[in-house]
């Protein structure tokens, strides 16, 4: 072997090496990567402020049959609300006609006359059920059947939760929080009750509400640009 031969050898291999890596590099200089990273929330309102949060009946929009929408959506929030405020959690009965009562500051101050850092959530409520029919393809084990229809219809349980939510200050008698949520979700099962749907749905919003209330963390979409 030729020693003489080795240090440019080395040296040739090492040029080769470093433009393999510029080109590599160069390659992917614009490369872009979805990423998803949990972000902290920002709290909206204060729950501390307050000793006590009066949950109040809705005023029911729609409702689909056989299910008590005031009932239990109250009882929900109470039991979510309870596991994360450090106050107290009551529920109020009200007579809701009319929207414009979210905007009555002397109604709220007057269910709080004798009461001292109370907030009042309530809102308005709409849950519609639905049955839609849904236009299917054949499945591949079912492609070679020549008697096999092309497209096939079926039934699908449509549910469509529409809901304001307020929190009103009991001292001022005006909202500090208004935000309206709207979920739905479609059913397989034609079997399915509005029942059960409802609280697929309720809890979508629970959590969204909460992101606000308590900072929950959520995940979030990045981009990862590498140049």
């Amino acid at each position: 072997m030729n020693l003489s031969m080795m240090p440019k050898k080395i040296k040739k291999s090492r040029v080769a090496l470093l433009f393999a890596l510029l080109f590599f590099i160069s390659c992917v200089s614009e490369s872009q990567f979805n990423i998803r990273i949990e972000a902290p929330g920002k709290i909206v309102l204060d729950l501390d402020r307050f000793s006590e949060i009066f949950i109040t009946d809705f005023l029911i929009k729609s409702q689909a049959k056989g299910l008590d929408l005031n009932t239990e959506i109250i009882d929900y929030f109470s039991s979510e609300l309870g596991n994360n405020f450090k106050g107290k959690i009551s529920t109020k009965k009200i007579t809701m006609e009319k929207e414009e009562v979210f905007k009555n500051e002397d109604f709220w101050k007057n269910l709080s006359a004798d009461k001292e850092n109370t907030l009042f959530l309530t809102g308005n409520i709409q849950y519609k059920e639905e049955v839609r029919k849904a236009v299917l393809g054949r499945k591949k084990k079912d492609a070679e059947d020549p008697f096999q229809p092309e497209k096939t219809l079926a039934e699908r349980r449509f549910y469509l939760l529409n809901l304001d939510l307020y929190f009103i200050d009991g001292k001022t008698g005006k909202a500090l929080y208004k935000k309206s949520f709207k979920e739905s979700r479609n059913y397989k099962n034609p079997e399915q009750t509005a029942y059960f749907a409802f609280f697929d749905l309720i809890k979508a919003v629970k959590e969204k509400l909460f992101r606000d209330l308590l900072g929950e963390r959520r995940l979030q979409q990045r981009y990862l640009i590498i140049r």
